[in-house]
């Protein structure tokens, strides 16, 4: 067994447990801020262990370069949507106000 089966025996199944804990945080939590936390976060963490872990199995860097074009584009877009959506919700009422800690995006004078 060598040095690169060892590190994808520990990140594979790692980023498969980080990809299943968000999967079911996405059908357990209540609202929608929640849910895109659970969708976001550990959904992309699990995605890079799992091409971490597949890496190695590879053979060449040739080989590898696409795994992390699929990295960065995760890295890049997974933000960005969780934002936009969180946005588009509050812009159309769709969240609660009371449930936010702090309420940024109230004017002034309303703000907790």
């Amino acid at each position: 067994m060598t040095a690169g089966d060892v590190v994808t025996a520990v990140l594979l199944p790692t980023g498969a447990a980080f990809s299943a804990v968000g999967a079911l945080g996405v059908l357990r939590f209540p609202d929608l801020l929640t849910r895109l936390h659970a969708a976001t976060k550990p959904q992309t963490i699990g995605l890079l262990l799992i091409l971490a872990g597949v890496a190695p199995q590879t053979g060449s860097l040739a080989d590898a370069a696409p795994l992390l074009l699929v990295a960065v584009f995760q890295l890049i877009t997974a933000p960005v949507a969780a934002q936009t959506i969180g946005a588009a919700a509050y812009r159309t009422g769709a969240i609660d106000p009371a449930t936010l800690t702090l309420d940024e995006s109230s004017p002034p004078g309303d703000r907790a």
